[in-house]
């Protein structure tokens, strides 16, 4: 295992309480130099469970996704003066000249692409049209990796600790994503608090793009003005002054910030990562009747649970071992009668990882 803390953006080792210490587990299934979920790789040409092609592209990989780059992350960026990250650098200076999703609080997608994201059917990963404007197709991976948001943080296609695994990196994109909301909040609050003060920062409740927004128009002058105020045309200044202030953050600060939201997080936060590093099978289980089950030519069988992207091979008498968990007994029970008339036996290792995937579930 590795320190939660190096699975994120650099700025938040000085900002985040000591649980982000703790360690994680690393994500050996989901490889994205050689992404597990291409054609091209050993793991990406096995057939899913279920019969319907999910790989991705390799020209987009899981990278069909827009982020939502908070303020301090942005100014993050572009003080970053490093050669390899100048190609990042230029992309969001472009994506600045635009003035299309660029904000005070944020960069994100414009309204077209998010009614696309929201309304299209199994696009991700395999659509190009919908790849990140920040993923370098020629070497496959990302120009702006060291200050990535929550989701680009926290996703990954496949998780070693099954759903336990999955559902822990979920809480904490919940943890990052309120982290993101208020300190970006605070900075704009410091440097712009009229647009805080006009409740600019409340998330649009309208589904409905206008015209320019399905043109992909810019906001029109008056309104930027109006957004950007005394920063209009300095929008990068913006950026790197917010910057500036979040990192001067103390943790107790940044709890502070949070307030009863991150407490409560940051508790729910704690059961997930204690499930996924030190996880129990339970005393009954039984065989999850939603589980997915293909029969492979070599006589395995490979089953798929808790995720569409992720699936578990299984020697064929393995399988006609596990009908025998009906939920009706102990697994110590089920054991021993495996043992007594099949002379079988499935190990609790195997068990386990079983019950990680929801291939066996709790009665």
């Amino acid at each position: 295992m590795r320190p939660m803390l190096d699975s994120l953006p650099v700025l938040y080792r000085d900002l985040l309480p000591d649980f982000f210490q703790k360690g994680v587990p690393v994500e050996t299934k989901a490889t994205c130099d050689s992404c597990a979920m291409c054609p091209s790789s050993a793991a990406g040409t096995v057939e899913s469970v279920d019969g319907v092609s999910r790989l991705f592209r390799p020209d987009t990989k899981c990278c069909t996704y827009y982020p939502r780059l908070p303020n301090f992350l942005v100014g993050a960026l572009l003080s970053d003066g490093r050669a390899e990250l100048a190609e990042g650098r230029r992309r969001m200076e472009e994506k600045m000249g635009t003035r299309l999703g660029v904000t005070p609080q944020w960069v994100k997608a414009s309204a077209r692409y998010n009614l696309l994201y929201r309304n299209s059917r199994q696009f991700f990963g395999r659509a190009a049209s919908m790849r990140c404007p920040y993923y370098e197709e020629q070497q496959g991976g990302c120009t702006i990796w060291p200050y990535r948001e929550a989701v680009c943080s926290t996703f990954f296609c496949k998780y070693v600790a099954g759903a336990d695994g999955r559902k822990f990196w979920m809480t904490l994109k919940t943890y990052l994503t309120l982290a993101e909301i208020q300190l970006s909040r605070y900075a704009v609050l410091q440097l712009l608090p009229e647009y805080i003060l006009a409740g600019r920062d409340k998330p649009e409740l309208t589904d409905s793009p206008s015209v320019e927004d399905l043109d992909e128009r810019p906001v029109p002058a008056k309104d930027y003005t109006a957004l950007w105020g005394k920063w209009e045309g300095r929008e990068a200044d913006f950026y790197r002054a917010c910057y500036d202030l979040v990192r001067a953050l103390t943790p107790e600060q940044v709890d502070k910030l949070l307030g009863l939201d991150g407490v409560i997080e940051l508790k729910v936060l704690e059961k997930s990562h204690r499930d996924a590093v030190t996880p129990e099978l339970p005393k009954v289980l039984k065989l999850n009747p939603e589980a997915t089950v293909k029969w492979l030519a070599d006589g395995s069988v490979a089953l798929g649970a808790y995720s569409e992207y992720d699936a578990v091979a299984l020697p064929g008498m393995a399988y006609a071992l596990l009908v025998e968990f009906t939920g009706l007994e102990p697994v110590e029970k089920v054991r021993e009668r495996l043992r007594q008339e099949k002379q079988a036996d499935l190990h609790e290792d195997i068990l386990l990882e079983l019950y990680r995937h929801r291939i066996l579930t709790t009665a």
